[in-house]
């Protein structure tokens, strides 16, 4: 039984009306496709409403502020991680009326240790990904804190099982030291796989210890990330599956038969006048290639097809047909595991 969710971001800047989409679109989906919906992360809101500053929202006694270059750490919490919290407590306002009485799957999309440390300054210095002890700092605060929004959610939304996907997009990054630091004269110092692994499972725990039954770590759109992602304890694993390689395939392959399921960012339906979206090319991108790996077509019924990121200019209603094709999709990846 495929599933289907979307990465998180969504357009516009209400949250009463994202979330009556989202769920309202996920729920009683055809037969063999479970909808998943998930908490919209709204980025019109400015820059405390997008993923760095709902992530930035999370942590627990790490207060953050706006800064010349974006988010910091801040000595005292102030107006600008108030108006983050605010923000989030409308999004739970939101999602207890659109989602009132509804009992399912419910996915929290949040931005993941590692990227929030690599996009978050030090109070006096360089990113909190130049600072090994903030890092651990910054994950535990992380964990702790998803662990209460998490709980949260539950209270919102009762009837939710709730499930988490980390998004992790600088990941490969940060594994290859090649993030610049605040002067961009130089690369901050890789991370080890094994300590991000670390730190990354620490956001699983947290996860855990919110009720969630599933925690996923998507790792962008570089395959090599999946060094660290396997050794996390997390129970699946994202990617956007358009611009992998064969290696990058035959690192998927491993993973899936190591245990771990796949959340496949598909890429956007090609359209035509003529013949309309391409259904059949968008879920050749994921079936295609798991075919010709030898991987049991009936594995790919385990597999989540997320609809990927709204273009900067979306519109709500490109957001909802962007969804509408993801579920058609699913279909389709659903009919090939009967193959």
């Amino acid at each position: 039984m495929t599933r289907v969710s979307g990465t998180g971001l969504w357009p516009g800047s209400d949250a009463l009306e994202a979330a009556s989409v989202v769920v309202g679109d996920l729920v009683d989906l055809p037969d063999g496709v479970v909808g998943l919906p998930f908490v919209p992360t709204l980025p019109a809101r400015g820059p405390w409403g997008d993923r760095v500053g709902t992530a930035a929202g999370v942590l627990v006694e790490l207060p953050v502020e706006l800064g010349p270059h974006g988010w910091k750490l801040a000595d005292r919490p102030g107006s600008d991680l108030g108006r983050v919290q605010a923000y989030a407590r409308e999004d739970l306002d939101a999602l207890a009326v659109a989602a009132h009485g509804y009992a399912g799957p419910l996915v929290l999309p949040v931005l993941g240790p590692l990227t929030l440390a690599a996009s978050v300054y030090l109070a006096r210095g360089d990113r909190v990904l130049s600072d090994t002890g903030a890092v651990r700092e910054l994950a535990e605060s992380f964990a702790a804190g998803l662990a209460e929004r998490l709980l949260a959610l539950r209270r919102a939304v009762p009837g939710a099982s709730v499930q988490v996907l980390l998004h992790e997009p600088l990941l490969a990054q940060v594994l290859a030291g090649v993030l610049p630091t605040f002067s961009g004269y130089a690369a901050l110092r890789r991370v080890a796989v094994p300590d991000a692994a670390e730190r990354l499972a620490v956001a699983v725990s947290g996860a855990r210890a919110g009720g969630a039954g599933v925690v996923a770590v998507h790792g962008g759109t570089a395959w090599s990330s999946l060094a660290a992602l396997r050794s996390t304890g997390a129970d699946a694993f994202g990617l956007a599956v358009a611009g992998l390689d064969e290696p990058g395939w035959e690192r998927v392959a491993e993973a899936v038969e190591g245990g771990m399921r796949l959340w496949a960012e598909v890429p956007s339906q090609a359209s035509s006048q003529c013949a309309g979206p391409d259904v059949v090319g968008q879920a050749d991108v994921l079936t295609r290639p798991w075919s010709s790996l030898g991987l049991p077509a009936a594995g790919l019924a385990d597999v989540v097809v997320l609809a990927g990121d709204p273009p900067a200019q979306a519109s709500p209603d490109d957001a909802r047909a962007a969804l509408a094709g993801a579920v058609r999709c699913a279909r389709l990846v659903i009919e090939r595991s009967d193959a």
